[in-house]
């Protein structure tokens, strides 16, 4: 299954790998951090719950926008 979700707060290359590196720590996702669209690209093996998502996302220091 693949998701789409928007990010809040990303402004350089450095960034982008810091959401990526946590999101792709997740078990069961491979991401692709989009820094032009403020996007990543979420491929899951698994179901992942979205609070797992929103808490790396937010640990890493950004914004998950809904």
């Amino acid at each position: 299954m693949e998701k789409k979700i928007k990010i809040e707060g990303m402004s350089c290359a450095h960034c982008s790998m810091r959401v990526e590196k946590a999101l792709n720590a997740i078990d069961g996702i491979s991401a692709s951090v989009n820094l032009e669209e403020n996007t990543a690209t979420l491929t899951l093996t698994k179901e992942v719950s979205d609070t797992i998502i929103k808490e790396a996302v937010e640990d890493a220091g950004f914004t998950l926008v809904d």
